[in-house]
């Protein structure tokens, strides 16, 4: 009886919505989500967050955080270190001595990896958790629905629990999710870069379809654990990036021999005696172990009501237009990240966007977000990193009459031992003539541990680096990164690789 009155209450309650009302609420528990409730609770804001994750089609989910603690850059840079991990000892670890012991053999414990990496994950989403208390924000784990511009309705779809939320502002951070084609056997047969972190068995030998960072980050690890992989791509990998980085990234994927490069659109996904089958519309059967979609992402902004309250998407991309301030078309209505029509996909730009939001809403502050120096990385086994424009793009924007190219080879003086290759590691630095004032609008670097170095030169960039600057600085030898001393002019010298740097 007594147990039978607790259930009843228990549904009754459940569907009794529950009452909020605050200053802001956001919709969202990514990294600029959280980022943004946080600074505005810590200005004096009464916050909800609300944060659902829906399965994906082979039922992977995972907690709060968003696609970058979860699956996206945490997990990433952790495979990826494994893969280079495993490099070191294959390639390089002899040639300094280390030697393997007698009938022992290099090979991936697939299980560890994932339980490790995993439990790391999962600690971030806790901690997470953990903050937003600290900052006393209320957490949904709900899927928010906007009703009019001030109100939300919360479903949960685990307990069953509706919230109704009464909001003066409302941040929109919903991100995006991997995009699926529209092919036979896509959704029923292929996995994206939501699953491939969290797969109980080892992928196996694996097709890639997909051409940007996504594609060729997955490949490189897969490919580092010694897994088979293929690359699907389109037309050109890493389009938008530096032809000359490029070249270089593609041809050291390529010569380790477990990375294949092939250019056709999928038609078709079966599975085949265990096995599945990707079927091109050039004609070719290619017959692997898992298909990884990567062919984009889109914006999580459908069918949540922005429709009815009137916030304008783009009608191609369905990202959301805002302004200079984050606003929609809707005026208490904000937006940031990922969901943001010709804004930038990168977890840093989400998070200082929704913290410059809420210093201007909560606390009288007017700084804007400055796109110019937003500096990236792709982890490919030979990383490239970039801030600033592709010599294409400056030669476009400043005409080619202005602008000067400085690039030079490197041979880090790590693989000289090994005798690794001395013609991929790259440097390239675009600059305005010296009349025009000698600034620095782009660089590039292909080389290990590309990220480190060009979050540096990202801060200089952003400072006013200057050609005349690189001029006068003293390098630190014997580093990658002495190179910027050595650079030759791209007309005048041949490249050539720095030995030794």
């Amino acid at each position: 009886m007594f147990r039978s009155y607790r259930i009843l209450r228990y549904c009754v309650l459940s569907t009794v919505p529950r009452e909020h009302t605050c200053d802001l609420m956001v919709i969202g528990g990514g990294s600029g989500g959280i980022a943004a409730a946080k600074r505005a609770a810590k200005h004096g804001a009464k916050v909800v967050l609300a944060d659902y994750v829906p399965p994906t089609p082979i039922g992977t989910k995972w907690g709060l955080g968003g696609t970058c603690v979860n699956v996206g850059c945490i997990p990433k840079k952790l495979m990826h270190t494994a893969a280079l991990q495993g490099d070191v000892v294959r390639e390089t670890a002899s040639y300094y001595g280390w030697k393997m012991p007698p009938n022992e053999s290099l090979a991936l414990d697939w299980a560890t990896l994932r339980k490790n990496v995993t439990n790391h994950v999962r600690s971030l989403n806790f901690s997470t958790r953990g903050a937003l208390m600290d900052h006393s924000v209320k957490y949904l784990n709900a899927y928010a629905t906007l009703q009019t511009a001030n109100r939300i309705l919360c479903h949960s779809p685990d307990t069953g629990e509706h919230h109704v939320v009464t909001a003066t502002n409302i941040i929109l951070a919903m991100g995006g999710h991997p995009t699926y084609p529209n092919i036979p056997g896509a959704k029923e047969f292929g996995i994206t870069s939501d699953d491939i972190f969290r797969l109980e068995k080892p992928p196996g030998e694996t097709v890639i379809v997909g051409a940007g960072y996504i594609a060729l980050e997955c490949a490189g690890f897969l490919a580092g654990f010694g897994y088979p992989t293929k690359i699907l791509v389109r037309s050109v990998p890493l389009r938008g990036f530096d032809s000359d980085a490029v070249e270089r990234v593609v041809r050291h994927m390529t010569s380790t021999k477990t990375t294949e490069f092939v250019t056709d659109l999928p038609k078709s996904l079966v599975r085949d005696n265990g096995k599945l089958v990707l079927n091109t519309e050039g004609g070719k059967n290619l017959v692997c172990d898992t298909v990884l979609f990567a062919m984009g992402r889109s914006p999580k902004t459908l069918g949540i009501g922005l429709d009815t309250i009137g916030v304008t998407l783009s009608p191609t991309s369905h990202k959301v237009i805002v302004d200079a301030d984050n606003r929609t078309s809707v005026s208490n209505v904000y937006a940031i990240g990922d969901i943001v029509e010709g804004g930038l996909e990168l977890t840093p730009v989400a998070i200082r966007q929704g913290e410059l939001l809420v210093d201007r809403l909560y606390a009288s502050q007017s700084q804007r977000m400055n796109y110019e120096h937003v500096a990236t990385t792709v982890f490919t086994p030979l990383e490239y990193g970039c801030v600033g424009l592709t010599e294409a793009a400056a030669r476009a924007k400043y005409g080619p009459e202005k602008v000067e190219v400085f690039h030079t080879g490197i041979w880090p003086l790590e693989w000289t031992v090994p005798h690794l290759p001395n013609d991929l590691c790259f440097m390239k630095v675009i600059t305005l003539l010296p009349q025009e004032g000698g600034r620095v609008v782009g660089f590039h670097i292909v080389c290990p541990n590309a990220g480190e170095i060009t979050q540096g030169v990202a801060m200089a960039m952003v400072a006013g680096l200057t050609k005349s600057h690189l001029d006068q600085t003293v390098g630190i030898h014997p580093t990658i990164a002495e190179a910027f001393t050595k650079l030759f002019n791209k007309k005048d010298v041949p490249q050539a690789a720095v030995p030794g740097c």
